[in-house]
């Protein structure tokens, strides 16, 4: 099966971020929603794709928004973890949930 353009994508800038990069892996799912890439990462990589805050992995969503919208699909990006989350450090405060970023400005990208 050949890779789609977004899957392509993705694979490609989380190689880029990881220590490990052949431990990535992107699966691609749609459905009547649309497309749903799953990343797949060794569990020590998992901060470099989150990121501070979760900035990172935004960023990479509303990203994979842009190719999504210039290919006529809806891309969502699931970070798959197989422990369910870290577990949280002593001392740390608990941080807010990250607000969903206004995309209004691509949404209607002609490309």
């Amino acid at each position: 099966m050949a890779k789609e353009i977004d899957q392509e994508f993705l694979e490609i800038i989380a190689k880029a971020i990881v220590s490990n990069p052949d431990a990535i892996q992107v699966e691609r799912t749609v459905d009547e929603r649309g497309v749903l890439l799953t990343l797949k990462t060794d569990p020590t990589d998992m901060g470099y794709v989150i990121g501070r805050k979760g900035q990172t992995a935004q960023a990479i969503r509303t990203l994979l928004k842009i190719v999504g919208t210039k290919n006529n699909a809806r891309v969502n990006l699931k970070i798959y973890d197989p422990e369910g989350g870290a577990p949280r450090r002593e001392g740390r405060e608990e941080v807010a949930p990250t607000e969903e970023v206004d995309t209004s400005s691509v949404d209607d990208l002609k490309i």
